[in-house]
């Protein structure tokens, strides 16, 4: 297993693809990209049991993730090539024509490792429930992870879907908020705002914990916890706290950058702030 200076190394890279991706497209979401990088790379490198080739879409004995706030495609393509799913080089064709790797990940495709389509908000905690419920079923013991966004849950299907999984016990799930309090208009607390999350999800009958998401050995070591608290009757919701654009500091602190590539000079500026580890596609 890598370790947790390992583990930042290939987050720098992750990163570093992330900027160059939407520049070279002058397309795609860099904010939330950034932010969340670090639980990509646990989960993928360090966390879950998985197989990247040959890539089974049944993922029997595997464990599974779903991405449902999909606008982040960069980190989740930069993530899956990085960690052996489909080439690297490929991420050069992101948001091209007839490309694999379209701004929100498509099932039809066949790109390895995309299991949804996500483009639209508010759908992949149904998605990852009817998953761990089959794993139930198959009497597989391997666990189904997903992310969300805290704009994402300002959508109705999330509760609902919320209710479901605690009434039925669905307890082979570990799911996480990319809490940043930002999204694309705003604010959180100006757009729509969420109020106590912890405590609604825990009044939804949830395990619920909380991270720092820009903390690489925070990231891990909460994942690993969490795989302790499954198969006691309740779903586990982590609730990550991170910052926006975390890596570029220009892109910190702010939701403009939320869906905003940078031009040439910007560009320049952020690769200049994160180090290559692993060699650019």
């Amino acid at each position: 297993m890598p370790s947790i200076s390992e583990l930042e190394k290939i987050a720098s890279q992750v990163r570093r693809d992330i900027v160059r991706m939407v520049h070279a497209v002058n397309s795609g979401h860099p904010g939330g990209s950034l932010g969340c990088t670090d639980y990509f790379v646990a989960l993928y490198f360090e966390i879950m049991k998985h197989t990247p080739q040959p890539f089974n879409m049944d993922g029997k004995n595997q464990d599974l993730f779903f991405l449902s706030n999909g606008h982040i495609s960069p980190v989740f393509y930069s993530t899956l090539a990085r960690s052996g799913y489909f080439p690297i080089d490929e991420l050069s064709t992101f948001r091209k024509i007839n490309s694999r790797l379209q701004g929100h990940p498509t099932t039809h495709e066949g790109l390895p490792g995309i299991r949804m389509a996500s483009g639209s908000l508010g759908q992949g905690l149904s998605n990852a429930i009817g998953a761990a419920l089959t794993k139930k079923l198959n009497n597989d013991d391997t666990i189904v992870y997903s992310l969300h966004g805290d704009g994402e849950i300002q959508e109705g299907q999330i509760w609902e879907a919320a209710m479901f999984a605690a009434h039925n016990k669905v307890d082979n799930l570990i799911s996480t908020i990319d809490y940043n309090q930002k999204q694309i208009d705003g604010d959180i607390k100006d757009v729509l705002d969420l109020g106590d999350i912890k405590a609604k999800w825990q009044a939804f009958g949830w395990d619920v914990m909380e991270m720092n998401g820009n903390n690489m050995e925070n990231v891990v070591n909460t994942l690993n916890e969490a795989k302790t608290h499954l198969g006691k009757g309740k779903p586990v919701m982590i609730i990550m706290n991170t910052e926006m654009g975390y890596g570029v500091d220009f892109m910190m602190g702010t939701h403009k950058w939320h869906g905003v590539a940078p031009n040439d000079e910007q560009l320049a500026n952020a690769l200049g702030q994160l180090e290559e580890t692993l060699g650019d596609y």
